[in-house]
């Protein structure tokens, strides 16, 4: 069973590597996008917004943005507590 990738148009490249990968779609010039279309980014766009939420909020912690200059042992530690902390805000 493959896991599916919700990406933005950032990672044109993951599909090659990935088979299940879900991007929205385009538009050009020449090629606007269809209701349908427009639709489907927008549902798509709905369901990667919470995990978007998620990195802002562990990269304002800066644990990931920067370089962690600590013990490596401490790291998932760390990680961890701030995600409690999120999932505690959440609440």
């Amino acid at each position: 069973m493959s896991s599916a990738a919700l990406t933005d148009t950032g990672f044109l490249g993951l599909q090659k590597i990935h088979a299940n990968t879900q991007m929205p779609k385009k538009k050009s010039k020449k090629h606007p996008l269809s209701k349908e279309e427009k639709k489907q980014n927008k549902k798509l766009s709905g369901e990667r917004v919470l995990n978007e939420h998620v990195i802002g909020m562990v990269k304002r912690f800066k644990i990931v943005s920067d370089r962690y200059r600590n013990r490596r042992k401490r790291f998932a530690l760390r990680f961890n507590l701030i995600a409690g902390i999120y999932n505690f805000e959440l609440n």
